[in-house]
């Protein structure tokens, strides 16, 4: 295997990274108004990411610089490109850090209520829009010789990439109230469980609809094995999350998130942005990564880096592994 061959499928594990990480944020801000019956619960939803939603955060820019130095001609043509879609995402993520931190800043009921759905939003759209991305970087875009994308915002809403946008919402959503059973106990424990396996029957139909598009179209042999596994896995998570084990379910929803995006990145291997009007306009792992020496100083780099960074993820999560209850949460507090 190639440096540039490698850095792809490290990009691949940087995004399996963040859309497990931060997808079950996004789940759990997409979930206040259905677990939550007052001020106190939406405040236990909010406290379950508390410590950790900043930090899940940082995956996109690791993945997104990555993405630069690695291959700079795919990072220029899907930013500019996707510039409107991609803008979105980043308000959305803007409003909702904005909303974690000013929420409790006033007392006023009206004044929560507005961060709440600043929350809610600031959730869903990234859901969504990372979804309808990835499906039309996987379909192909229209490209011009130089590689620019000639399309508009509404050809990236096609039939395609909007199903692709509703399967990571739903994915996310189930993925989040998995989350908040796991890290919450009581009344508000029991309804997240009985909420995923409602949003989880929905999940599993909509998200096998996806895969078997994305596999007659455009999958190959090793996109159909990480789908397999993909489907099992979230299969599993349903049964797990029915019989009261969160912990099995949520680890077999992170490995079916991370086995999804796998097979997105098989199946759009060995072009990273491939061309829908002319393949030969595409762009590929060859013609759009760096040279050997950048590639060589990176792999250095990740290799150092990134096992501290990973030590220092999973240390904050065990500090904060206790399960939160409204007891947790004096009623006094603003």
């Amino acid at each position: 295997m190639d440096l540039a061959t490698l850095w792809f499928w490290i990009v691949a594990a940087l995004f399996v990274g963040y859309f497990v990480l931060d997808g079950f944020d996004f789940g759990v801000g997409m979930s206040l108004p259905f677990l939550s019956k007052d001020d106190t619960d939406r405040r236990v939803l909010i406290n379950t990411i508390g410590p950790v939603w900043d930090l899940n955060e940082t995956w996109v820019i690791v993945a997104g610089a990555a993405l630069f130095a690695a291959f700079p001609e795919w990072y220029a043509t899907l930013f500019s490109g996707f510039y409107l879609a991609l803008l979105l995402i980043l308000l959305a993520l803007i409003a909702r850090g904005v909303s974690f931190e000013y929420r409790h800043q006033r007392p006023e009921a009206e004044w929560k209520k507005r961060f709440d759905w600043m929350i809610i939003v600031g959730s869903a759209v990234p859901a969504l829009l990372w979804g309808v991305a990835f499906a039309n970087i996987v379909q192909g875009v229209p490209l011009d010789e130089g590689h620019n994308y000639t399309g508009t915002l509404i050809d990236l809403l096609n039939p395609y990439a909007l199903l692709g946008g509703l399967t990571t919402l739903l994915l996310f959503f189930t993925h989040g109230v998995v989350f908040v059973s796991l890290k919450t106990d009581g009344d508000i424990r029991v309804r997240a469980r009985k909420l995923a396996v409602r949003s989880g029957l929905i999940t599993i139909v909509v998200a096998a609809s996806f895969l078997v598009w994305t596999g007659l179209a455009f999958g190959g042999a090793w996109f159909w094995g990480f789908a397999a596994v993909a489907a099992l896995c979230l299969i599993g998570s349903w049964l797990m999350n029915a019989r009261g084990a969160e912990g099995w379910s949520f680890g077999l929803m992170a490995v079916t998130i991370g086995t999804a995006v796998l097979a997105l990145f098989s199946a759009l291997f060995p072009d990273v942005m491939p061309a829908s009007n002319d393949p030969a306009n595409s762009l590929t792992i060859a013609n759009a990564s760096s040279s050997d020496y950048t590639l060589t100083i990176m792999s250095w780099t990740a290799l150092i880096f990134l096992p501290l960074v990973l030590a220092y993820q999973g240390w904050t999560y065990w500090i904060f592994r206790k399960r939160l209850t409204r007891e947790h949460i004096p009623a006094a507090a603003h």
